[in-house]
């Protein structure tokens, strides 16, 4: 079993803000993979499923952000999980919108939530780290990840929650380089390749970027077709003239 752990606070209050980004991860997952009900247990609201073969516990801890690992911990406890064995997903201040990073391990950057499951199960839990921006001034950071997404990033946000919990199986099967390059892909897939716009001339038509002179169009005689193997042909009827008595000039 892994043990999955959304972060956010309770109440619709703060239902949209950055900071509950996981929370809204880990319900995207559950309905995205037919987890079933949420139900209240471990001071959370937790949803039981089983993606590619493997059973999850999906977890919303509900003792606010910065009383997270408790929760976490009790969970954990009960069903006898290592810290490997459970993947907590957060919005992330320093990466931008848009932009995912996992890891295993690590210290907690300033994230209270993390900080709190740190402190109860110890650094080693893997972290699906989920970007949001920074405000650029620290004092300013509490009140930008309490507020909603604005609604120009919404439809990044969106495709970044869709990403993650359509190419989770991947992260579950132990292959986070992978997950990490599919969900790069669906957010920020890359653009087409420029068309050719310029028109198709016929051959001999004049090139109009030609100085005025030297167009064919404007009476000048084109010249024969020429290239390598033109010149190399040349070359060889000369000395092939040499050969059958030629002036040697």
């Amino acid at each position: 079993m892994l043990l999955l752990v959304g972060l956010g606070n309770p109440g619709p209050g703060y239902a949209n803000n950055r900071h509950n980004l996981g929370f809204m991860t880990v319900d995207e997952i559950v309905r995205r993979h037919g987890f079933g009900p949420y139900r209240r247990r471990f001071q959370s609201d937790i949803a039981e499923g089983t993606i590619g073969g493997q059973k999850l516990l999906a977890l919303k801890p509900l003792a606010y952000m910065n009383r997270s690992g408790l929760p976490v911990k009790n969970a954990a406890g009960y069903y006898k999980l290592e810290p490997e064995q459970i993947i907590v997903i957060y919005d992330e201040i320093d990466l931008v919108p848009g932009k995912m990073r996992v890891k295993k391990g690590g210290g907690h950057g300033g994230h209270n939530g993390i900080r709190d499951v740190a402190r109860h199960m110890g650094p080693e839990f893997w972290r699906v780290r989920l970007g949001v921006g920074h405000p650029g001034d620290k004092d300013l950071v509490e009140g930008y990840v309490l507020q909603d997404f604005p609604k120009a990033e919404r439809p990044l946000i969106v495709r970044m929650i869709d990403a993650v919990a359509e190419e989770l199986p991947l992260l579950v099967e132990g292959d986070d380089g992978s997950f990490m390059s599919r969900v790069a892909h669906r957010v920020n897939p890359p653009k087409p390749k420029a068309e050719d716009k310029e028109p198709k001339r016929e051959a001999g038509e004049g090139d109009p970027k030609a100085p005025i002179g030297e167009n064919p169009a404007e009476g000048r005689k084109a010249k024969p077709a020429g290239g390598l193997k033109s010149a190399l042909d040349a070359a060889l009827a000369k000395v092939a003239s040499k050969k059958t008595g030629g002036d040697g000039v």
